[in-house]
Formats: structure tokens, C-alpha cells, sequence
């Protein structure tokens, strides 16, 4: 008997040192607020840090005349599933009183915190990308950076940017990339001394983001004068613009630009009083495009193009074969180390984590369809089989197409499977690969996506109609809603997926801005006549010379050949290794 009564003398003496325990007056349970159980996001037009309902922000950018909206609410209406109620708490029983009083020493301690820093730690704690800038105060919000007037610690008003407070967090940013980008440092270092760059006027359209800022800073060290805006409106890292803009960088870029702010960025870096560009570094031709339909006197002074991607060296070629190249510029896209390591390694990795970001989904069982068996879809295809996903693939090459069936997916077209698959990836660089008839086509809750540069492969023009409702529930992830109920979930709004709304291995961004870096000083320091108006590609040799400073980072030995091994096979001891025509 005794066994028995000694818990219940325990528990009673348990329940009385509750009870005894006199919480503080600053913890009085009258004061503690009333905290919904659902997540919270700052509103980009209010002050204070108020809950919201999650995922359901506001969408940038689109005509309001083009589509209906809808705001549904997620906060339960009887705070039956809300937590720490004041009055609940009350008539709990003892033990309850003491969590009770725990968790509003939490809240004292956490409103203790500085308004910013508490406000920044909820917005980022919505499983939204992390691409997403730091947030600012409400105000900067709502003015556009246009109609800032803004200046760096030197007192330069020469860039625009979200906001240049941000700078301090972007330098972070930076500094944790060049550690991943060996190749870009060792010539930095090697050549900082020489300035092979010194007096070139470089201006410079790409992606910004921390990577790059390290392409662009040490251009800069290697004695370039340099001007940047980005090629997408969504994939620009706010603190990494306001970084480059606080160090004396004329960048032109926020994210979530409109289609006027992305033309009006790019002409702030080309139309300046007193300044003209010698060189360009281009990923998707825009800038090329622009500078050739506004200011096509520029070119007289321009020494050469290098251009990046897929879509911008397909226009350089459209202007090569019409006679209109004014210049010479160099292919990067079709480089050894673009193509095989880039395009390649960067989307097999970033595949996932733009999705997994976006839609939190689980690959295992889902069927996806990959439109384009280039080393862009090898990549997402290896990726995701890798992942459990069941892959289809569609391609009009036949030698792509049989490569695709070697690997092991089954080529198909895409009507064909358009109605059952749970995923739509286009990485083809072609426009129209996804119709509004395959839109109308696909299941409820098919998420369709886009990695190729542009945002042509979807035609996402045909879905900004009065019929269908476009819902905004997180940063980049829109639901296409039609009159029946069926949802479409539409990601980057067709555009580039991983930079848009993930991140890119650093290590393999190394190469391709190492590549970009070797190709300007190359085109900048050739005598005159060596390259005429026409495309190039990177010479072999200096594809081996990138690839060879990246080896050390993985303790990597290479064979030497012999005197005799190099005279059997007709080579120099020191490369190249591989004629042009080799196939890698």
C-alpha cells in the first residue's frame, strides 16, 4: 500500500511548489498577446509585424486588368486552433500556468529584440527562397528604387539599388562565395599585378548574385572600369546589388523588376554622360540587342562581345549570318567548361532544390516529363530519376533522343503523356514548347517550370485571361486556377527556376566565370585582325587552363606524358590535349 501512495504524495508536492511560485509582475498573464497558431509574414505595406495569412502574398508585377484575384484567409474565425489565449490559460491547471508563464518569458525575451532583426527572422522563416533579399522597412517596400535617392559611404549616387543599407550583408555574402571560386581568386591574384584589363569599359548584363560578384570585382581588380545591370528581373540578390554599389560598382538592379524597369536598368548602365563601353558580357542578348537598336554607334568603339547562354549566342549567330555582327564575339555557351560543367553539374543540383524550395514535394513515384535532352535536361533528367521520380523525356534531335533512351527514359511527345504527369520541366531554349493547349490539358496540381534562360519555352501570355484566377502563395509559386476548380501551379512565372528561386553551386559558377574572364581579356588584348565580325569559340587550350586551376580544390594529381608517349600521339607535353572536333 505504501508503494502505491508515495507518487501520489510526490505529485502533491509537485502541484504545491507550482502553485507557491509567484510569476513576476512583467510575466502577468493579461498581458501576454494572444499568438496565432498559424505562421506569420510581414506585410510589405505595414509597419508593424502583424500576422498575416501564410502563403498568400501579394503578386508583383502582374496587370491587374489580365486576371482575377482572390484572397482567402487562413486564420481560424473561432481561435479554436490558436494558441497561448490568456483566458484558456487561466483556467488550466497548475502545470499548465507554469508553461504558460515559460512561454511568455519567450515572448518578453524575443519582443526584446530590435524591430528589424526580429522582422527579417519571421520573413525569412517562411519556406520561401532563399534568394529572397533581406527585407527592409515597409517604406522601402513601397517606393521603387527609381525614385530613391540613395548614396554609398563615398558619396556616389551612381547605381540603383533595393536599398544600400543592405551592403554590410551582401559583403557576407560575397566573401563566403570566393572561397568557392578557386580558379577566380588564383587569377585575380596571378594578374592583379600585369592589369590585363586596364583601361577597358566593361559594361555587363547577367545574373547578380554573389558569384558574380566576384566575376565583377575582379574584373575590376584587373584594372576594368565596370557598369552592371542583370538579365532577369527575378534573380537579383538585393544585398549582393547593394554590396557591389557600397565598393563603387554602377549596378542597375533589385528583384522583381517590371519589363519597364529591366529596360530602363540596362539603359542606365549603357547612356551615360562622359563614359562609353569598349567591352560587353552578355547572358541572353539583351544588352547586345539594346545597345545595337539604341545606340548602334556605340559598336565603333566596342573591341568584342562574350556572350554566355544559349539564347544570346543563338542572336549573335542570327546577326553573323545576316551580316549585322558588328564586332567580334566569343561563344562561352558552347565552351567545354560551360557546356560540360555548367550546364550540366549546376542544373543536376539546382533541379531539386528549385523545387523542393518552391512546392516542398516529395520526387519519389512523381512522373515528369523533361522537354530537352541537352546537357541542361541530362542534368534535371539524372537528377530526378536519381530521386525516384518516373522521367519522360521529348526531343527533336535524334541523337539527343537516343541518348535519352541509352540513359534509360523513355522518349515520348508531350500530348502524349501531357495529362498524367505531375511536373513539366522545358529546358529546351526554344518559345512554345508548352502551349495553352498542353495547359489545358494537364491534371489538377501538375507544377510546371522552366530551366532554359528564357521565359518564351511556356507560353505563359495565353493564361493572362479574364476566365482564369491567379493566386500568389509564395514568393515565385502562382496557382493558374480554371472556371472548373483545376489548379496549375506556375513557377518563376515561366522564368528561369533555379536562379530565380534557389541558389546555384558555387563551385561550378566558378569555372564559367573564369571562362568569362580569360575570354574578355582575351578579345581585349588581341591584336588587331586576329578576330574579325564573327563568332568564336574559346580556344581549347584555354579550356584546359580553367580546368587546371580548379583540380587542387579537390587534391587532384595529373599524369604527365613522356617525350615519347607526346611524340606518338603528336601532341605538346603541355596541351592541348584534344583536337576541336573532340566530342567530350
Amino acid at each position: 500500500m505504501s508503494v502505491q501512495i508515495a507518487p501520489v504524495k510526490m505529485a502533491d508536492m509537485e502541484l504545491r511548489d507550482v502553485k507557491s511560485e509567484k510569476p513576476p509582475e512583467s510575466l502577468s498573464l493579461a498581458a501576454v498577446p494572444e499568438v496565432p497558431a498559424i505562421l506569420v509574414a510581414v506585410s510589405p505595406t505595414e509597419p508593424e509585424i502583424s500576422p498575416i495569412p501564410a502563403l498568400s502574398l501579394p503578386m508583383k508585377g502582374a496587370p491587374a486588368s489580365a486576371m482575377k484575384r482572390t484572397d482567402p484567409t487562413l486564420r481560424p474565425k473561432d481561435g479554436g486552433d490558436e494558441a497561448g489565449s490568456p483566458e484558456g490559460a487561466v483556467s488550466e491547471a497548475p502545470r499548465t500556468v507554469k508553461k504558460q508563464i515559460q512561454f511568455a518569458d519567450q515572448k518578453r525575451e524575443f519582443n526584446k529584440r530590435p524591430t528589424k532583426i526580429g522582422r527579417r527572422s519571421l520573413s525569412r522563416s517562411i519556406s520561401q527562397s532563399s534568394t529572397d533579399s533581406y527585407s527592409s522597412d515597409s517604406s522601402d517596400d513601397e517606393t521603387s528604387p527609381r525614385d530613391k535617392q540613395q548614396k554609398n559611404s563615398k558619396g556616389s549616387s551612381d547605381f540603383c539599388v533595393k536599398n544600400i543599407k543592405q551592403a554590410e550583408f551582401g559583403r557576407r555574402e560575397i566573401e563566403i562565395a570566393e572561397q568557392e571560386m578557386p580558379a577566380l581568386m588564383a587569377l585575380r591574384k596571378r594578374a592583379q599585378g600585369e592589369k590585363p584589363l586596364a583601361g577597358a569599359k566593361i559594361v555587363g548584363c547577367t545574373h547578380i548574385t554573389a558569384q558574380t560578384a566576384v566575376l565583377i570585382e575582379t574584373l575590376g581588380a584587373l584594372g576594368a572600369q565596370c557598369r552592371w545591370a542583370a538579365c532577369n528581373i527575378y534573380s537579383t540578390l538585393n544585398e549582393v546589388a547593394a554590396a557591389l554599389a557600397e565598393n563603387g560598382v554602377a549596378v542597375f538592379s533589385w528583384k522583381g523588376e517590371s519589363e519597364d524597369d529591366f529596360w530602363w536598368c540596362i539603359d542606365r548602365c549603357v547612356n551615360v554622360e562622359g563614359w562609353q563601353p569598349n567591352m560587353i558580357l552578355d547572358d541572353g542578348g539583351d544588352l547586345t540587342h539594346w545597345i545595337y537598336k539604341k545606340y548602334p554607334n556605340m559598336f565603333k568603339k566596342i573591341k568584342g562581345i562574350v556572350e554566355e547562354s544559349v539564347t544570346g549566342v543563338h542572336r549573335l549567330y542570327q546577326l553573323s549570318k545576316a551580316g549585322k555582327l558588328c564586332v567580334p564575339a566569343m561563344n562561352v555557351n558552347d565552351s567545354v567548361t560551360k557546356q560540360k560543367f555548367d550546364n550540366l553539374y549546376c542544373c543536376r543540383e539546382s533541379i531539386l532544390d528549385g523545387l523542393k524550395r518552391t512546392t516542398d514535394m516529395m520526387f519519389g513515384g512523381k512522373q515528369v516529363v523533361v522537354c530537352g535532352y541537352g546537357e541542361v535536361g541530362k542534368g534535371c533528367c539524372a537528377a530526378l530519376k536519381a530521386m525516384g521520380s518516373i522521367v519522360y523525356v521529348t526531343e527533336i534531335d535524334p541523337i539527343c533522343a537516343l541518348q535519352a533512351c541509352m540513359d534509360g527514359f523513355r522518349l515520348v511527345k508531350l500530348n502524349e503523356v501531357i495529362r498524367q504527369v505531375d511536373i513539366v520541366i522545358t529546358c529546351t531554349g526554344n518559345k512554345n514548347v508548352v502551349t495553352r493547349e498542353h495547359l489545358d490539358r494537364m491534371k489538377n496540381g501538375c507544377i510546371v517550370c522552366n530551366m532554359g534562360h528564357s521565359n518564351t519555352e511556356i507560353d505563359v501570355a495565353s493564361l493572362r485571361t479574364p476566365e482564369l484566377t491567379w493566386e500568389r502563395v509564395r514568393s515565385q509559386v502562382d496557382h493558374v486556377i480554371w472556371p472548373d476548380g483545376k489548379r496549375m501551379v506556375l513557377l518563376a512565372e515561366g522564368r528561369l527556376l533555379n536562379l530565380s528561386c534557389s541558389t546555384v553551386p558555387t563551385f561550378v559558377l566558378s569555372i564559367t566565370a573564369t571562362t568569362q574572364a580569360l575570354a574578355l581579356i582575351e578579345l581585349y588584348n588581341a591584336p588587331e585582325g586576329r578576330y574579325k565580325q564573327d563568332v568564336y569559340l574559346l580556344p581549347k587550350k584555354m579550356d584546359e587552363y580553367v580546368a587546371s586551376l580548379h583540380l587542387p580544390t579537390f587534391d587532384a594529381h595529373l599524369t604527365e606524358l613522356s617525350d615519347e608517349q607526346a611524340k606518338y600521339l603528336g601532341l605538346n607535353k603541355n596541351g592541348p590535349f584534344k583536337p576541336n572536333y573532340y566530342r567530350y
